[in-house]
């Protein structure tokens, strides 16, 4: 997933500017602040300029829109929303609630399973099985007096809410405005029919190398669902700590979760507060795919446990960044007896269909060693009701039908890929979001690229592995490893613009996407993204929204 970081002056430079002294079991404070603009604190909406074309920053970009030559649609005070029957739809009318109050200082009411007698001013989100032929995909028809967003399932709602909520002013953003007079907020006459063009819209948060807090994943999980992106992979346990509570093996937190790179406290989930991030993503329509890599990257595990090792010593807690010198005693029985432990309680803590077993950078084992291992564990998760994923490493085994292979190597063995039976492409030299953007980057690595936002979005998926199973491409995934970033402003500088990117790579029909267009659009976002305080990176050749 990731190599060795070797230049010692400026980790040891970052560690030193980002020390935190969190409470026990939570993420520190963050104190030191990547480069960019400062965070927004809910300004003014004058700090933020008009948006003058709603079409203009749509991301990721519809397969089909159609501007229509009526006027458009005027939120008032006499504005219902009406939602059919159900936990999960009502869910989405109050989060388009929240947008428009936001917006326009107005709270329409939300109607559950009925249209009132005299609809003035109606936003209709339908439920219809014969909707579109895609599960997360909508209908969006704006007129003057009706907004309707038709879906098959809730999670369309829920993107047709999204693009509803990037029409929106960007004030619609704000956690709290005061208005001396409320604006008024239209909505453009228009039609789209959408549908996303792979079912995998993936990113990954590195909480291992730096331990991040619930509300700081909660945050991460706002921002990538603005954009559609459906899966959120956390990387749970590494080499520098040990990141969920698993009651039947306590010390895998109590000393494997007390250390972090650079030497920080570190810090865990409780069972709870991991409940507590799958729960607020489910509202958010994103699927938690949980990751314990094994069977490198596990000194936090070695730490914990002696009788882990081969050599029954526990090896000192680690901070560095160096990769590839761990891994667990692949030949005892009680290697299995805990793979099966910890996978049990991920799998009982996870209703997602899928849990990561990593896999990666093991130069300790034999081929032969390493190819048995991946088989067993690939049933044991199997036998708890989950699909296995792992890194690109894994394809050397005999897979699973259902087990799921994550290409990042950009090396990688393209005739191995081709056989494997489902793949997820996240190519470190695309789609790693901790690379630099150039040179001059103080924050991230660059072992694979330097990566400019036009080198993330400009690639075909489909064409990447050549021979690949027809079908086989699940969709796109964009990590980001935390070895030098220890705050989230830090994960933000990193992470957009080049997350957007990804996300339109993932959803909009390859044939439909244009750099020279999506570069304006994305331009489009720095007010909204001003709004959501996102400490993002202007990158250079980008026409920026003004922000004030």
């Amino acid at each position: 997933m990731r190599r060795p970081f070797r230049s010692a002056l400026r980790p040891l430079l970052l560690i030193a500017a980002c020390a935190r002294t969190p409470p026990p079991r939570t993420a520190p404070a963050p104190q030191a602040a990547a480069p960019g603009p400062p965070p927004a604190t809910s300004p003014a909406p004058a700090t933020v300029a008009p948006d003058d074309d709603p079409l203009g920053r749509l991301v990721p970009l519809p397969q089909r829109i159609e501007a229509a030559a009526g006027a458009p649609f005027t939120v008032t005070p006499q504005t219902v929303i009406v939602v059919p029957a159900g936990a999960p739809p009502m869910t989405v009318a109050t989060q388009l609630l929240a947008f428009i109050r936001r917006a326009s200082g107005l709270s329409p009411e939300i109607v559950v399973a009925r249209e009132p007698a005299q609809p003035a001013s109606v936003i209709a989100l339908t439920l219809d099985p014969a909707a579109t032929s895609s599960d997360e995909g909508y209908d969006l028809t704006i007129e003057a007096a009706r907004v309707t967003v038709r879906a098959s399932t809730p999670a369309g709602l829920f993107y047709g809410v999204q693009t509803i909520r990037q029409l929106l002013p960007a004030a619609a953003e704000y956690e709290a405005l005061l208005y001396r007079k409320p604006p008024t907020v239209t909505l453009p006459a228009l039609r789209i029919a959408d549908a996303p063009r792979f079912e995998w819209r993936g990113a990954m948060l590195d909480v291992a190398r730096h331990f991040f807090s619930v509300d700081e994943v909660k945050r991460y999980i706002d921002l990538i669902a603005l954009y559609k992106i459906n899966r959120l992979h956390l990387h749970l346990a590494d080499d520098q700590g040990w990141r969920l509570e698993i009651p039947s093996w306590p010390d895998l937190t109590r000393k494997g979760g007390a250390s972090e790179v650079g030497g920080g406290p570190g810090g865990f989930y409780t069972r709870d507060q991991y409940k507590d991030i799958v729960g607020y993503a489910e509202a958010h329509f994103v699927t938690i795919v949980p990751e314990i890599d094994m069977p490198g990257h596990t000194n936090a595990a070695l730490a914990s446990y002696a009788d882990l090792n081969c050599k029954g010593t526990a090896p000192a807690p680690y901070t560095g960044t160096d990769v590839g010198f761990s891994a667990l005693c692949v030949d005892l029985d009680v290697t299995y007896k805990f793979i099966d432990d910890v996978v049990r309680e991920l799998a009982a803590l996870t209703p997602g269909p899928y849990l990561h077993a990593g896999g990666d950078e093991v130069k300790t084992l034999t081929p032969e060693q390493y190819r048995t291992f991946v088989e067993r564990v690939q049933k044991i998760v199997e036998s708890h009701g989950k699909r296995m994923v792992g890194w690109d490493e894994v394809s050397a085994a005999a897979l699973l039908p259902t087990s799921i292979v994550q290409h990042w190597r950009p090396d990688a063995s393209k005739q191995l890929l081709a056989g494997s039976p489902h793949l997820i492409l996240s190519p470190a030299d695309r789609v790693y979001l901790d690379m630099k953007y150039d040179d001059s980057t103080l924050l991230g690595l660059n072992w694979a690229a330097n990566i400019p936002v036009q080198r993330s979005y400009d690639w075909d998926p489909d064409a990447l592995v050549p021979g690949a199973r027809p079908g086989s491409v699940l969709g796109v995934e964009a990590p980001i490893w935390s070895e030098t970033l220890s705050t989230m402003r830090d994960v933000e500088y990193l992470a957009f613009p080049r997350l957007a990117a990804v996300a339109e790579l993932a959803w909009t029909p390859q044939g439909q996407r244009r750099w020279d267009t999506f570069k304006v659009r994305l331009g489009a976002q720095a007010p909204r993204w001003t709004a959501l305080g996102i400490n993002f990176f202007r990158a250079p050749g980008i026409d920026w929204a003004p922000t004030r």
